[in-house]
């Protein structure tokens, strides 16, 4: 780079200006400072000065060399090339420029010189170590902004996961975190322990509602019900969240006990009846309510589970009320839960047996019939009697299956005792609702007594009460067919429903069996009069119809007596023989076959 030579040089004194002029000349291609022309040779002019000081001072100072350095890079001239620059201008310009070549000059010069290129290197080297540390302070700094910016996005993030964008109230996991931290608080007014209760809040018919009027009011609706149950709750000091669709729940913390914790549900109960105006509507919504109390310290999952359990029994006892958790029942409901999920590889398994029961003959005492009773053979929870799992076997829809199964197996023990004795005992079977309006139900039945080679009038089914008097059309039809087929029909529980005695009379039915609760009216020595009427008028009815009347739940020879003496025709109880099974009933027969067991007194019969 080339520039004119300042004005005002002096002829006398060292060429400083100059000096600094060249100065600048050499070092400007290697070095991007902000100063301008005249400011770069203005700079270097005051460091050319102390330079020419420094050589010609009457004590020599090296130093001075040192601080230039650190000053060229203080004013940004730190590149390498300008160091070089400076250096060659210094040692072949600098003695000329003070007319000084000697030898202490020269000494001068070269310490001076090497004072100044240590200066400088170690100036830029701080430079670099001080830009590095700001490099590292900015970025630590940035983390740290950074890091406050997470934490606060993610609390914003968290109370939006755990709030009801709808309502503003917490949410289901809102309730669990909350849950999570209450548990068991002493009650300073009575020294008890005092639990945190749960309320489960769920409007009833509330989906019939929005198809009716639209989701929009349907969730205007909601926020008008959350408002009223949050001041509600505020007032009792209460925590209010909205769970799924239009469920809510309440949380009761130190509740003293059950009761209060159901006058709490009242209360929210009481609340959501009075009517709510949306938009121009009135509407009047009812409400059910699970509670649960006393279990808020285990985990929050399982207490709003039992919430909720509690919630479906009080929904499905009519709504519009309240029910309380029962651990008992719920484990009741479970266990019926797992045995009806097991039913099917029950059945697979072959784990279904029958018990036969004897039907005697209350004149003679010989075994008329014997009832097949079913029985199941559970692995874990031992033998099970009908009425833990024919319920189930209804509800689950497998009772045509069993049914048709046990019916085999009795068929197939029938045939036995057939062939081993003279008289043999037919067998009677009950029939469920759902088998009896099953279509092909005589085909099968037909189908099982082939198989199984048992006359037809060896067998005998039994239907409820209800179940005959229900019959029409199809079902009706498939009695007669069955009753053509030779199979005897008898209607059990006699006496319980509301039978329609003029229908009785068409009906295709061979027997009566009267239920069990009007023997156990016979119990005692001192017997309502009433209750003695009743039992011959029935026993009256099924002779005149030309039927076969067997009294069930004979328990002691009290009662088989009467029933004698009153002219029924067959007992049924443990006083005349319990359950047992096939094979024992087998060798009974076996030993009794030429004339029979009497087990009563024989008595003269009426309507013979």
């Amino acid at each position: 780079m080339s520039r004119s030579a300042p004005a005002g040089t002096s002829a006398a004194g060292p060429d400083l200006a100059g000096f600094a002029h060249e100065w600048a000349v050499a070092i400007g291609d290697t070095a991007l400072v902000p100063l301008d022309w005249p400011g770069r040779v203005e700079f270097l002019s005051g460091l050319a000065v102390r330079l020419a000081g420094a050589m010609t001072a009457r004590t020599f100072d090296a130093t001075v060399g040192y601080q230039i350095g650190t000053e060229l890079v203080a004013a940004d001239f730190t590149d390498p090339d300008t160091l070089g620059a400076t250096v060659v201008l210094l040692t072949g310009r600098l003695p000329a420029v003070l007319g000084g070549s000697g030898v202490r000059a020269r000494r001068r010069l070269a310490e001076l010189v090497g004072a100044l290129s240590v200066g400088h290197a170690r100036a830029v080297r701080d430079r670099a170590l001080d830009g590095q540390e700001a490099v590292r302070r900015a970025a630590v700094e940035a983390r740290a902004r950074a890091e406050i910016a997470l934490r606060v996005a993610q609390r914003q993030l968290l109370e939006a996961s755990l709030h009801d964008p709808l309502t503003g109230l917490p949410n289901r996991a809102g309730l669990h975190e909350r849950l999570a931290r209450l548990g068991t608080v002493e009650d300073a007014r009575t020294g008890q322990d005092a639990r945190t209760a749960v309320c489960v809040i769920a409007l009833d018919a509330f989906k019939g509602l929005t198809d009716s009027l639209g989701p929009r009011l349907g969730d205007r609706l909601l926020v008008t019900v959350a408002a009223r149950l949050t001041a509600f709750a505020l007032h009792a000091g209460c925590l209010l969240a909205r769970l799924d669709g239009a469920e809510f729940a309440l949380v009761v913390p130190g509740s003293a006990g059950p009761d209060e914790a159901a006058k709490a549900a009242d209360r929210a109960l009481s609340v959501l009846r009075e009517p709510f105006h949306v938009d121009d509507h009135e509407l009047r919504v009812r409400a059910s309510v699970g509670v649960v109390h006393g279990l808020v310290d285990g985990d929050p999952v399982e207490v709003m589970r039992a919430a909720e359990i509690a919630l479906h029994w009080a929904q499905a006892d009519g709504g519009d009320r309240w029910a309380l958790f029962d651990p008992d029942r719920n484990a009741a409901q479970v266990l019926r839960y797992q045995m009806s999920a097991a039913l099917p590889g029950a059945l697979s398994r072959g784990e279904f047996t029958l018990a036969y029961q004897p039907l005697v003959d209350l004149t003679s005492g010989r075994i008329a019939g014997l009832e097949a009773l079913a029985r199941w053979q559970h692995p874990t929870l031992g033998e099970l009697p009908p009425d833990r799992f024919i319920g189930l076997a209804e509800d689950t829809g497998m009772i045509v299956a069993l049914g048709l199964r046990l019916l085999e197996q009795a068929c197939q023990h029938a045939a036995r005792w057939q062939q081993s004795c003279r008289r043999p005992p037919y067998v009677s079977v009950n029939l469920a609702a759902d088998q009896i309006r099953q279509v092909g139900l005589t085909a099968d039945i037909a189908a099982v007594l082939e198989r199984t080679g048992l006359r037809p009038n060896q067998l005998q089914l039994e239907i409820t009460e209800g179940s005959a008097f229900e019959v029409a059309g199809e079902t009706l039809a498939t009695l007669r067919a069955l009753a053509d087929l030779g199979v005897r029909l008898a209607i059990d529980d006699f006496g319980t429903g509301y039978a329609n005695h003029v229908y009785l009379r068409t009906l295709p039915v061979h027997g009566l069996k009267l239920d069990g609760t009007f023997v156990r009216s016979l119990r005692g020595k001192r017997i309502d009069a009433r209750d003695v009427a009743i039992m011959t008028n029935l026993i009256d009815l099924g002779h005149v119809l030309d039927l076969t009347v067997t009294a069930e739940g004979v328990e002691n020879a009290a009662q088989a007596q009467r029933l004698q003496e009153m002219g029924c025709d067959l007992g049924q109880g443990w006083h005349l023989g319990r359950p047992t099974s096939a094979e024992r009933v087998g060798r009974m027969l076996a030993r009794f076959q030429g004339g029979g067991r009497r087990t009563t007194r024989p008595l003269p019969r009426r309507h013979r």
